[in-house]
């Protein structure tokens, strides 16, 4: 008797075949280093922190970013915060929850990575200063496409605020060429040439953070303070 069976898989990464997971091979390699303890900030997916084997510390840049917001867009009480994806929902909400505003997201199709098909837009940003809000920006593409669309709908202004700044490849041209009032980014990534290339490229320092986080660790005080507070 000849027996035969199927496996049928429908994760995301059965889908892609041989879809590499490089987060773990970088845990590896961290570790094999002799890491002992790693502090992260805005990790692309909360997950990688499995992938480790010793303590992971993800900080968070909201604190950074909500302060920034406050000190800098005068109109921010009548502002509207909006993720460029619909994977970005659970940020803008927690952003907007504590700025006590009103959300919005943007569904957006790829034909392929780093390019995108086509953008509907969730939410009223008319006559309201949007605020779109990502963890990175590499080629820039859907962060530009997003600002056209929310002037379109009657967004008075638009700026974008991210983590991690890559700006790979023509991001800077589009930026430079974009309608942003400013582009924020924190230094995780170095951005003193970004910054000398296109003038609207604003930098939130967040080194005091990582150094109140290894402070707090060396004393075996808690973290978590760092998760909703700046230290300066």
């Amino acid at each position: 008797m000849t027996v035969q069976c199927r496996i049928v898989c429908t994760s995301p990464v059965c889908l892609q075949s041989r879809a590499p997971i490089s987060a773990k091979l970088v845990a590896n390699m961290l570790s094999v280093a002799g890491a002992d303890h790693i502090i992260t900030m805005d990790l692309h997916a909360s997950q990688i922190q499995g992938f480790f084997d010793i303590p992971v510390d993800n900080l968070y840049a909201e604190p950074a970013v909500l302060k920034w917001i406050r000190e800098n867009i005068v109109e921010w009480r009548n502002s509207i915060i909006v993720s460029p994806d619909a994977g970005g929902a659970k940020r803008v909400t927690s952003i907007a929850d504590r700025l006590n505003v009103e959300f919005a997201l943007i569904h957006k199709e790829r034909k392929k990575a780093n390019e995108v098909a086509s953008m509907v837009l969730v939410g009223d940003v008319k006559d309201r200063v949007a605020i779109l809000v990502d963890d990175m920006a590499d080629t820039c593409g859907t962060i530009c496409h997003a600002a056209e669309k929310l002037l379109e709908a009657g967004a008075t202004k638009v700026y974008a605020i991210l983590t991690h700044g890559i700006f790979s490849g023509p991001a800077i041209s589009r930026i430079n060429n974009a309608c942003f009032e400013a582009v924020v980014v924190t230094n995780t990534i170095p951005q003193e040439q970004h910054m000398k290339d296109c003038p609207r490229i604003q930098c939130i320092d967040v080194s005091m953070m990582f150094a109140e986080a290894v402070r707090r660790t060396h004393n075996g005080e808690s973290v978590s303070y760092l998760f909703s507070n700046v230290p300066y």
